[in-house]
């Protein structure tokens, strides 16, 4: 029923035609383009579509129109600002760092607006419970630097602070360390800085709208489609199914290991052709008017399908009686060893202080807020162009153009403006398809996944399943490790190889373990395909580790810090590869550490009771920085009439890439006086950008901002005169100088890992971590609440303080969803972000107390002035220290995430029965 409604938007009287049943969210995005409402999940879960109506803070997706009343009044993020005068919660939020990816920010900072207009002078906690209350979901912060924002925020208007005193200005012409304001974050807190789905409305109107014919089992053949009364439907252009990529419809897996790997990683079908391998899987496209005469016909296409048995573990897909998911491939397609020092097996034999610990690292889901979006069409070149979520354009590149079947000096990659992804879009997810149905259909295409396909049919942590054995003397060194692990992959092999071989460098990091005998396995299953995601291998690794050294510290009655602190990297130890660690900075942190560990550990002891008891916890976390070897970036610096533009392929979903590379080209250039507002940046455009790498592994501020740096240091060569002063624009061309040079740095120092033994110097710096968090377990219940995470962290030089303040608020909160929460184990259970365990601002301290690493013992000699990588260290190893903490409070032994309250309980209760002591 379509209505009339009168409506005051943004102070502005509107009159509207609308349907009755659609969502005020649409009617805002789509009807007026009011796109700085954002919508993440549909069900009023998440908080980004927050706005105010009549005064109060709604959730507009699930605000019905029929509902809204004529002459209502309502406030968008657009509407705030009064002109060029942002409000102080804007300005707060650029200050604090709080819109990183910038997708939740608007949510936000309306829900905040309403909060301080009831309450002018609110406690921390206060503002905590009305975010809870109101369902605001961050994903990237760890809600502290947003909950400081508002505290500043309600201080100005208070008129307690002045606005200009909520960011930082640069002294000096220095902004190397400090807190810089990112050049993207106006546009993330008034709403205009388009995402994707903010794109595919603002296409041309002959943009044909995609949805997804989906497997809904997890195995079988594929006997035929129909859809024929799919192609009659209203709307439709067109059906696209496997015989209509002209391609070999495979995506390239990139094996990394192509001597021990028994796939050729051209097993992930782009649309299904013969069978499908997990649920969800794309077995058909349809191309229509609108998204919704998609969907339509996408749910009347019909698929004949004989289900096969389906393997949801890697212990279900090794039995014996598993038939092969790739048929010709084993199910377990590769195997990796780490072999250093001597021969184990005798020292474990003599060794008075002996632990073997089973382990389980779950399939912890990426949940970013903003659902999988992308865009493709033809150019005036007739170059295919695909915009997305990419955060690897050039590796994407490589892995979709045979599959597609174009050549690819006629594909481009273009990254839209990207809301977090965590590392899931490491893979290709819907940029094949993408081109696929451009070349089919011959118009502009646009995909939307919704927030349970985003859940559903992308990449997650892949599970493993560790057993890990820890030898040590009577003083407490360990001696030897051994390892027998397997990788739960899913069904699709790509990176694979790369993730097992991340235990093979993991197992065992942070200590000087001189013989290790480790074995990992990667397992084929018809659960979700494994795709990055933040800290890659290392939880799986530390899992295993650093439970069994705290199990270890228990058995020998050691204090699980101090055991730590003896086996802890010093000068003489190397890596379990069997390279030398580029710093040495654990023993150093260890020491800062300590008198705050004391006194967690009295702290504890007198708050536990009866009913609550409190423990602290402690672990070791590490992690490199690159691809393996030598990994290698480009980037361009060019001098413009108007100042200098960078050019690189550093893709951004939030961790800061614009304000890195302004910062790095601007540590160089200010030599010549330029100002950071002199340098302009031209980010991941495959038409204009060169190859800087993908943005995974903890790599870019290293490897590319190294490259960054060499180029603005070439162009500084490139103006000086001999008298010391710099050429203008003007005068490199008027002398017929190159006004636009190159940057390439390589890592050259380091090698690959050898498949024989795993040993190798694969990354040119680490990032190093000791984590203690403090806990609180309910006895009868078995819920557990972390109140307080201190760690100190070891990322070298500090290129952006409010970037990596915000790197580890967030890894530390996914750490505690990883520990306590978080899975996608269950297909009809965990479907959305809540049931999926997201956490919300109350499942997260307010008290994150982070300390970093001093510069005197930190410094890198390899990272662009002396910086590491930061983004995946600090989620390494949060979920042992967790559990340990668990340990520390109740005498229970976890070995198993997540540690959800029945999980807990069962433990509590075999401790009171004697069976778990």
């Amino acid at each position: 029923m379509i209505l009339k409604k009168e409506l005051y938007i943004n102070g502005v009287k509107r009159t509207l035609l609308v349907d009755s049943e659609s969502s005020l969210a649409s009617v805002l995005r789509e009807q007026l383009l009011l796109t700085g409402c954002k919508v993440g999940c549909n069900q009023g879960h998440c908080g980004t579509c927050t706005i105010i109506l009549n005064n109060k803070a709604v959730r507009s997706c699930i605000v019905k129109m029929k509902k809204v009343e004529d002459g209502s009044s309502i406030q968008t993020i657009e509407g705030l600002a009064n002109g060029e005068e942002l409000h102080p919660l804007q300005v707060a939020w650029m200050g604090h760092g709080c819109a990183q990816c910038g997708f939740c920010s608007p949510g936000f900072i309306m829900s905040a607006k309403v909060l301080l207009e009831e309450n002018p002078s609110p406690t921390r906690e206060e503002v905590r419970a009305w975010f809870q209350k109101h369902k605001n979901l961050c994903r990237c912060t760890g809600y502290k630097p947003l909950v400081d924002a508002v505290m500043d925020a309600a201080a100005v208007l208070r008129g307690e602070k002045k606005v200009e005193d909520l960011v930082f200005e640069p002294v000096g012409n220095e902004i190397l360390g400090t807190k810089y304001v990112r050049p993207s974050a106006k546009a993330k807190v008034t709403g205009t800085w388009d995402f994707g789905a903010d794109m595919s409305l603002k296409m041309p109107n002959n943009t044909l709208k995609l949805a997804l014919v989906q497997a809904e089992v997890s195995h079988a053949n594929i006997k035929g489609i129909d859809y024929s009364e799919a192609e009659k439907m209203p709307g439709v252009y067109k059906v696209i199914t496997a015989k209509d990529v002209k391609g070999n419809n495979r995506i390239n897996g990139l094996v990394f290991f192509p001597s021990a790997n028994k796939g050729d990683g051209w097993d992930r079908p782009i649309l299904c052709d013969e069978k499908v391998f997990q649920y969800g899987d794309a077995i058909a496209l349809v191309a229509a008017d609108t998204e919704e005469q998609a969907k339509a016909a996408a749910a009347k296409v019909k698929v004949d399908l004989e289900v096969l048995p389906a393997y949801m573990s890697a212990p279900e897909a090794m039995a014996d009686d598993a038939i092969e998911i790739h048929p010709g491939t084993p199910n377990v397609y590769f195997k990796t060893d780490c072999i250093k020092g001597e021969e184990t097996a005798p020292l474990m034999e003599k060794l008075p202080n002996v632990v073997e610990v089973e382990s389980y690292c779950s399939r912890q889901p990426h949940l970013p807020l903003e659902p999988d979006c992308g865009q493709a069409y033809m150019d005036e070149d007739g170059n295919l162009i695909i915009n997305s979520k990419s955060i690897g354009i050039h590796l994407h590149h490589a892995m979709i153009c045979t599959g597609i079947g174009i050549d690819p000096e006629k594909c481009f990659l273009v990254q839209n403006p990207t809301g977090g992804t965590f590392g899931y879009k490491f893979s290709p997810t819907m940029e094949s398809m993408l081109g696929v149905a451009c070349l089919a259909t011959g118009r502009p295409v646009s995909l939307n996944y919704t927030q349970y396909q985003n859940i559903t049919y992308t990449g997650k942590r892949s599970p493993a399943f560790m057993k890990i054995k820890l030898g040590a003397d009577e003083n407490g060194k360990i001696l030897a490790l051994e390892g027998e692990n397997y990788i739960d992959h899913g069904p699709y092999s790509e990176f694979g190889d790369l993730l097992t071989m991340r235990l093979t460098q993991f197992v065992g990091a942070g200590y000087g373990i001189p013989n290790i005998r480790n074995t990992s396995y990667t397992v084929c299953t018809n659960h979700a395909w494994g795709s990055a995601f933040r800290g890659y291998g290392a939880p799986q690794s530390f899992m295993g580790t650093d439970t069994a050294i705290d199990v270890l510290a228990a058995k020998m009655g050691m204090d699980p810090f101090e055991l730590r602190y003896i086996n802890a990297y010093r000068p003489g130890d190397t890596t379990p590869t069997g390279q030398t660690p580029e710093v040495f900075s654990l023993v150093p942190m260890m020491n800062e550490m300590r008198p705050l560990y004391e006194e967690a550990k009295k702290r504890v002891k007198e708050n536990s009771t009866d009913k609550v008891k409190r423990g602290v916890g402690v672990s070791i976390g590490v992690y490199g920085c690159g691809l393996d070897g030598a990994d290698s970036s480009e980037a361009y610096a060019e001098i413009t009439p108007k100042g200098v533009t960078m050019y690189n392929s550093w893709e951004d979903h939030g961790q800061g890439a614009d304000v890195a590379t302004l910062t790095i080209a601007h540590e160089v250039l200010k030599k010549a006086g330029y100002k950071p507002e002199d340098i302009s940046l031209v980010m991941n455009d495959m038409r204009q950008t060169p190859n800087s790498g993908p943005a995974g592994g903890s790599r870019s501020n290293v490897v590319t901002g190294n490259a960054t740096r060499i180029a603005a240091e070439n162009l500084l060569k490139s103006l000086e005169k001999s008298d010391g002063t710099y050429r203008t624009y003007d005068e490199m061309v008027a002398e017929g100088l190159p006004t636009k040079v190159t940057g390439k740095w390589v890592a050259s120092m380091c090698s690959d890992c050898q498949i024989e033994d795993g040993q190798g110097a694969p990354f040119s710096n680490y990032m190093y971590v000791v984590n203690m968090p403090e806990v609180a377990v309910d006895m009868e219940t078995g819920k557990v609440k972390v109140e307080k995470f201190t760690c100190w962290v070891d990322c070298g030089t500090i290129i952006n303080k409010l970037v990596v303040d915000g790197q580890v608020y967030g890894a530390l909160a996914q750490g505690i969803g990883l520990a306590l929460s978080e899975d996608f184990e269950d297909l009809d259970k965990h479907t959305t972000l809540v049931k999926c365990g997201i956490p919300q601002i109350q499942d997260v301290p307010d008290d994150l107390d982070v300390h970093y690493a001093n510069p005197e013992y930190s410094k890198r000699p390899d990272g662009p002035f002396g910086a590491s990588g930061v983004g995946e260290g600090p989620l390494a190893a949060p979920h042992p220290a967790i559990l340990n903490a668990i340990f520390n409070a109740t005498g229970a032994r976890i070995t198993k995430i997540p540690a959800t309250p029945d999980v807990v309980k069962a433990a509590l209760d075999e401790l009171a029965a004697g069976v778990n002591a």
